[in-house]
């Protein structure tokens, strides 16, 4: 792990804390979207006019981790989100959103490891030969005819 997180500036790891944020915000602002009285607000905080805002929310809802600007970053981000943390032992992340913005301020995402299901095969899925699909094939020899 600590190899990945060496080879790489932007590795994994920040794509992936990153690519949450903006996952979150966006769902935030895609409910929004049609509230000015919360636009008005989002622009009040970050520092910009309501018009600015309004047309930068569409540039913001297109972005992803390798290509959100600065100006993302300030205009929804930074006003947004109040404080984020992960426990690099799970990888959960708890992210706390501005209490005057949104209602519902805290949300925690967590990749939980989870035991596969064992499924019997079915009879039908064995071929003529009596073998599973899933079995490794074997190449055949070409012959020299």
């Amino acid at each position: 792990m600590r190899v990945i997180f060496e080879k790489q500036p932007f590795g994994e790891l920040e794509r992936l804390v990153t690519q949450k944020l903006l996952d979150l915000v966006k769902k935030v602002a895609s409910d929004e979207l049609e509230s000015e009285t919360w636009l008005r607000s989002v622009a009040r905080l970050s520092g910009r006019s309501y018009e600015v805002l309004r047309v930068s929310i569409l540039e913001f809802m297109d972005a992803d981790a390798f290509n959100v600007s600065v100006e993302n970053c300030e205009s929804f981000l930074d006003p947004l989100i109040e404080s984020w943390d992960i426990d690099l032992a799970t990888f959960g992340m708890e992210i706390v959103l501005n209490r005057r913005l949104i209602p519902d301020y805290a949300k925690k995402f967590e990749f939980v490891e989870t035991e596969l299901a064992q499924t019997e095969e079915e009879p039908g899925l064995k071929n003529s030969f009596g073998t599973s699909p899933r079995a490794v094939m074997r190449p055949r020899r070409k012959s020299s005819f």
